[in-house]
C-alpha cells in the first residue's frame, strides 16, 4: 500500500513553510498587503469613529424630524415589499430613485464603517444584524413619536441592503487593513512546531 505524500512529515513541513513565507509576504490573513502600522490604524479608528458620530447626526436630522406637513399622507407598513412596490409602480421616476435609492444610500455609511469602528462587528451577517436592529430603532421611533413619519418595514430592508453593498464594495478591506486578524491558537501551534 503507498503511503499518501500528505502524511509524510517532509510534505508537512514544507507546506507550514510555504504558509509562513505568504503571511511574511501578504501580512497575517489580510487578504492584501501588509496591516497598517499602529499609529495610523488608530487615526483611522478615530476618523470613523467621528465621521460615524457625524452621519448619526445626519440620519437623526433625515429621519426623527417631524413632518406636519406630510402627516395625512403617512401609513406604516408592516408588510415587506408594498412600500417598494408602491415607489415602483409610480409614474415618476425620479421620486421611485430618490426614496429607493435615498435608503439604499442611507445604509452604506454603516457597511463601511462599523468594520472599522468596531471590529466585532466585522463580517456581513454582523453588519447586516447590527444596521437591522439600528434601523428598526429608528423606524420604531418614527412611527410612534415623530409627527408625520410613520414605520416602513421597507426601509428597514432597503438600509440594511445599502449596508451590506458597503460592506462588499470597501468596508471588509478596511476593517482588515485596520484589524488584521489574529491568528488562532491551533494555527500558532502549527505554525510555532
Amino acid at each position: 500500500m503507498a503511503r499518501s505524500p500528505w502524511r509524510s512529515g517532509a510534505t508537512k513541513r514544507s507546506l507550514r513553510r510555504s504558509g509562513a513565507a505568504r503571511r511574511k509576504r501578504h501580512g497575517p490573513a489580510t487578504g492584501g498587503g501588509p496591516p497598517l502600522p499602529p499609529p495610523v490604524r488608530v487615526l483611522v479608528m478615530v476618523v470613523a469613529f467621528a465621521v460615524m458620530v457625524a452621519f448619526g447626526a445626519v440620519l437623526a436630522r433625515l429621519t426623527l424630524q417631524p413632518s406636519a406637513a406630510s402627516e395625512a399622507l403617512t401609513h406604516s407598513n408592516l408588510r415587506p415589499g408594498d412600500s417598494i412596490r408602491n415607489y415602483l409602480a409610480q409614474p415618476a421616476f425620479v421620486d421611485t430613485v430618490k426614496q429607493l435609492g435615498g435608503n439604499i444610500v442611507l445604509g452604506v455609511p454603516f457597511g463601511l464603517l462599523l468594520p472599522v469602528v468596531a471590529p466585532r462587528a466585522r463580517g456581513p451577517l454582523r453588519v447586516v444584524a447590527v444596521t437591522a436592529v439600528v434601523m428598526l430603532l429608528v423606524e420604531l421611533v418614527q412611527g410612534a413619536l415623530v409627527t408625520g413619519r410613520a414605520f416602513d418595514i421597507d426601509d428597514v430592508i432597503l438600509n440594511t441592503t445599502g449596508a451590506l453593498l458597503g460592506y462588499l464594495l470597501l468596508g471588509r478591506r478596511l476593517g482588515r487593513a485596520v484589524h488584521p486578524r489574529r491568528r488562532h491558537w491551533w494555527q500558532r501551534r502549527t505554525t510555532a512546531a
